[in-house]
């Protein structure tokens, strides 16, 4: 409920005047603050009981499903963890109770060590001879300090007198007892009742929590989605690494001989719940039973080793890899949040910090009023790549912009950096360049900075020019900037293999000296780079220019800040152009095909795994290609495209060589009536990459991923965005893909994913049980699924 109430109050701060909005949301935090302590008596039994639901809650759900009503599927979980917990303390109390009745015994070690210890603490040292010295002084001073108060006050000094206490009674023994045992015992009661209640009604509370979210009920609910998700598989994952940390330490301390072994590997699995402190205190019950019980110390060196060996391998190997990315958060939120809730809630606190700061940062993540939630919070960097090199550039810091460059290239290419980084920056600075705030030396450490990142690149990634006339010829548009973009491009092309250079930028306008000075020959290709929004007037007459001085050559617009559907509209026939675009693949591709060199496409053709022969003979087998589940495919989509408001969706199935597809999507290559169309070669088709990797795979936009910009299958048919999930038989062999197609660029969130390749299991599970005798039945006739 505060999670709703800080949200409520974020809403009440929504005011138009800004100078108030600071002000008023400090406020709020403060107020929400005191209400998270001052409330903590009814908070914090809420909280214990909604992470309790969500741990018990799939087990309710199963027992549900077996037909058991949920009164009585709620009471079984209740009793059976109310059973466990009950029995884990009778067990750790016997445990307890057996080395309290064992501890008498280890007596002489205990003090045979602390008399060893003793001895060598007095034993001749360096420092003996000077700290008697000092105590000597000491004592001589405290006494005659004592005598001269005794003189000069005249009087007796006092008499010791001891307060012998009465021993207490029946009544205040039981009262006593009642003052420890009753708060946690009315918390335990408080929690249980409203874990209960969680759980008898969950649908009720998601309908109440999804009204006071308000707003869009989509976005509540996958908030609410979200936040469940995480904590549940936090706690999962916290369960496993727990385990596999006190399994091995029982077992080994067993080994080692310290008793109560099975004891401590339990309570340390118990107190790891606890973040940071609780593995400590887990581990120093071993150790000083371990000190106590050997008369010497193998036993404790063993011991500390061994939780030292178990701490590395949970800290650097198994926490990683369970935990991944199970809650989002970053390291420093964690540390901040474990001390703000103890802060607030004391130990219990502690053990809540993080679901509840996961919840905060769902909440942030889905909210945009609470968006700097998950600023503050989350895992993912605050800034994009772009983002992060122009601000170290903005500061003059080119050496960090350097490395950051340098872990991207190492990451994908020189001409993939240039896509995914170069270009936005440059766009930044361009849309910043007539800005109030880009002072003259912000522009001056761009332009210095961005040059000296270049110039290093092509350093590092060097590429010979051929013997060869010039190819193509990279122009710099108006600006230095413009130079920038178009030094980006020349790279990416000479790392291709093109004989091509780089030319400045004209001063403001297309001088005589720049046109003369490219020879008779000129360039089979001009590039002319552009960061300005509406470069018409400039880039039609320096086409004209160049048209009419060597009007074979081919002139192609690299428009980085002009708009998708702006840059379709282009008439390229009245700016004397032969091609506008605004990405560097897709302008490497536009280079190949005026230079009809088919190698600097660029794209990967579709691998062919392993068991490829095994693969197709169950493809054939299976019955998938034959004509009368063609209407079961249309449908499947059609389904998935208005699912997914695609225009484009089909379900196609590969062979050794070729893509079929079912639907009307495809109208070349019938191979009769109501059989899959065949579509182009498996080289070609991005459902072979699904296939070979047994993988789902999203492309948001084609055109800057450079295994499939240049697919010539691709550009022909506009493709822009992609998205498939493999079509599996009961075997595992994958026959085919369920893939959504578009021709803009989009996204795909990994909980869109995740639905499409469900889609896809739906629809071959019938194939998975060839037995039943429904198998993938036909669905009424309806339209065509692909458009």
């Amino acid at each position: 409920m505060w999670l709703f109430f800080i949200e409520a109050m974020m809403n009440s701060l929504e005011e138009p005047d800004p100078s108030s909005s600071l002000p008023q949301r400090l406020l709020a935090a403060a107020i929400v603050v005191a209400a998270l302590y001052f409330g903590r008596e009814l908070l914090i039994p809420l909280a214990l009981a909604t992470l309790l639901a969500f741990v018990l809650a799939p087990l309710t759900t199963r027992i549900r499903r077996l037909g058991v009503p949920r009164g009585i599927a709620v009471a079984a979980v209740v009793s059976i963890t109310l059973g466990a917990l009950l029995g884990s303390s009778v067990f750790i109390a016997g445990q307890i109770r057996e080395l309290g009745r064992e501890l008498p015994t280890y007596q002489s070690n205990i003090a045979q060590k602390f008399d060893r210890l003793r001895e060598q603490l007095r034993a001749p040292g360096i420092f003996t001879e000077a700290s008697r010295v000092i105590d000597a002084v000491e004592s001589e001073i405290a006494e005659t300090q004592v005598q001269m108060e005794a003189r000069s006050a005249n009087v007796r000094p006092p008499s010791r007198v001891e307060v012998v206490p009465t021993s207490p009674g029946a009544y205040e023994t039981v009262t006593g007892w009642v003052a420890r045992i009753g708060p946690p015992a009315a918390l335990f009661a408080i929690t249980l009742i409203y874990l209960v209640l969680l759980l008898l009604n969950p649908e009720d509370l998601r309908d109440r929590l999804v009204r006071l979210l308000g707003g869009s009920v989509h976005r509540a609910t996958d908030a609410l989605n979200d936040a469940g998700q995480r904590v549940s598989r936090y706690l999962t994952m916290q369960l496993a690494v727990n385990l596999s940390y006190a399994v091995p330490m029982a077992a080994a301390l067993w080994l080692i001989g310290v008793p109560g072994a099975l004891l401590w590997g339990l309570l340390s699995a118990v107190l790891r719940f606890i973040p940071y402190v609780g593995s400590l205190i887990g581990a120093v019950f071993p150790l000083l039973l371990a000190f106590a019980v050997d008369p010497g110390w193998s036993m404790v060196a063993w011991t500390l080793a061994l939780i030292l060996v178990l701490e590395l391998i949970s800290n650097n190997f198994v926490e990683p890899w369970l935990y991944g990315s199970s809650t989002g958060l970053s390291a420093i939120s964690l540390i901040v949040a474990a001390t703000f809730w103890t802060a607030l809630w004391g130990p219990i606190g502690l053990v809540l910090s993080t679901p509840l700061t996961v919840c905060l940062l769902v909440i942030g993540r889905h909210l945009p009023q609470l968006a700097f939630l998950d600023v503050m919070l989350g895992s993912r960097p605050a800034l994009e790549l772009p983002n992060r090199m122009y601000q170290r550039l903005l500061t003059g810091n080119t050496a960090d912009a350097m490395e950051l460059a340098e872990e991207s290239v190492a990451a994908s290419s020189p001409r993939q950096f240039y896509e995914d980084v170069g270009i936005p920056l440059l766009r930044m600075a361009a849309v910043d360049h007539h800005s109030t705030e880009a002072s003259a030396e912000h522009r001056h450490h761009i332009i210095t900075g961005m040059s000296a990142v270049l110039d290093e690149l092509r350093t590092r990634h060097s590429a010979e020019r051929p013997q060869t006339p010039l190819e193509a010829l990279c122009i710099g548009g108006r600006w230095t900037v413009d130079t920038l973009g178009a030094g980006m491009v020349a790279h990416a092309l000479a790392l291709d293999g093109v004989a091509v250079a780089a030319a400045p930028t004209p001063a403001g306008a297309v001088t005589a000296e720049l046109i003369a000075s490219l020879g008779a020959g000129g360039a089979k290709v001009f590039v002319l780079s552009y960061f300005s929004p509406q470069p018409e007037k400039h880039a039609q007459y320096f086409c004209r220019r160049l048209k009419r001085r060597w009007p074979e050559s081919k002139v192609v617009l690299a428009l980085w800040n002009v708009e998708g559907a702006d840059l379709a509209a282009i008439p390229l026939a009245d700016w004397c152009a032969d091609a506008a675009v605004g990405s560097i693949n897709t302008l490497v591709a536009e280079v190949a095909a005026r230079l009809d060199r088919v190698s600097l496409l660029g794209w990967t053709a579709a691998p062919v795994g392993a068991k490829e022969p095994e693969r197709v003979r169950a493809l054939r087998d299976s019955g998938v290609l034959d004509e009368s589940l063609r209407i079961t495919f249309d449908s499947a989509a059609r389904r998935a495209a208005d699912i997914f408001d695609v225009p484009l969706a089909m379900v196609t199935l590969l062979d050794e060589q070729w893509q079929f597809i079912h639907g009307d999507s495809a109208k070349a290559g019938r191979l009769g009536p109501g059989a899959p169309e065949r579509g182009v070669e498996r080289s070609a088709s991005l459902c072979g990459h699904v296939v070979a990797d047994g993988a789902a795979i999203v492309v948001p936009d084609v055109q800057r991923d450079p295994r499939f910009a240049g697919n010539p299958a691709l550009i022909e048919k506009a493709i822009r965005f992609y998205a498939g999930a493999p079509l599996r038989d009961a075997h595992g062999h994958v026959l085919g893909t369920l893939c959504l197609l578009d021709t803009q660029p989009r996204t795909l969130s990994l909980r869109d994913a995740k639905l499409l390749q469900s889609l896809a299991d739906e629809l071959m599970e019938p194939l998975r049980h060839p037995t039943r005798p429904d198998a993938l039945p036909a669905s009424p006739a309806g339209p065509a699924a692909a458009a």
